[in-house]
């Protein structure tokens, strides 16, 4: 059960992420995650209400950043394809606790690189696109996604932005239409009709929620907090190191 100690400090945290990681186009789920694991719930809830708060945030993201750039939809066609499949079956495994913290840990340190700006946007395109890579990346991004309850957007963004494929809003655009996606795969392959969340659990959706929406908001029109963004990159590299090393 939750303590008042508990809850106050999520009732904090977990808007404060929804924000930043809508700002640039994210659902979040990946600091949900980890939030609700340092505060040692099990994956077996962690899981299935990340991806819900994922597919709210996600989806606001979305129809922000769609109107500000010009989406590149046979790109989006060409990973989602692949990926949504893959998220389904990722979101049917179960994952051993100590083996989940270990990939969390792994996964966190993309938003850290991103949020510290480690990962530059390229104004030229490094690699062209070939048809056998959109299959290995759709189908790796999307088994993750599912398997540890994120949309895949962390690690989408660095690639599309690192390889030059779409510029930092359609990249954007692109990772909150693919989280989105994946996260309803991945529910569903989490099995969907057995979701159930502590009552004090559920009162953090509506305040998530809705600093997803501000945060989409601002960072659709080029609002920027760098000091919080750093902040939030320092903690998920602290926790990252935390879930790699314990």
């Amino acid at each position: 059960m939750f303590t008042e100690s508990v809850i106050l400090p999520l009732l904090v945290l977990m808007p404060v992420a929804a924000f930043l990681y809508s700002s640039v186009g994210h659902g979040g789920a990946s600091s949900y995650i980890m939030l609700l694991t340092l505060f040692h719930f099990a994956p077996s809830e962690v899981r299935p209400f990340a991806l819900l708060l994922n597919i709210l945030v996600s989806g606001v993201s979305f129809l922000s950043y769609r109107r500000v750039c010009n989406f590149p939809t046979k790109l989006f066609l060409h990973l989602i394809i692949f990926s949504v499949p893959a998220a389904f079956l990722g979101g049917a495994v179960s994952v051993d606790a100590v083996l989940y913290k270990k990939i969390l840990g792994v996964l966190l340190i993309f938003p850290a690189l991103r949020l510290f700006n480690i990962i530059s946007v390229r104004k030229t395109v490094l690699i062209e696109r070939k048809w056998w890579m959109m299959p290995i990346i759709g189908l790796s991004i999307g088994f993750l996604s599912g398997l540890i309850g994120i949309g895949g957007g962390i690690i989408l963004s660095p690639v599309l932005l690192l390889l030059g494929w779409a510029n930092v809003k359609e990249t954007a655009a692109i990772s909150a239409l693919f989280i989105f996606l994946n996260s309803i795969a991945g529910l569903f392959g989490a099995g969907i009709t057995a979701l159930a969340f502590q009552q004090q659990l559920q009162l953090l959706m509506p305040l998530t929620l809705i600093g997803g929406v501000a945060g989409a908001y601002f960072g659709a029109n080029k609002f920027n907090v760098p000091a919080l963004k750093f902040l939030l990159a320092t903690v998920l590299i602290i926790a990252a190191s935390k879930f790699l090393i314990a």
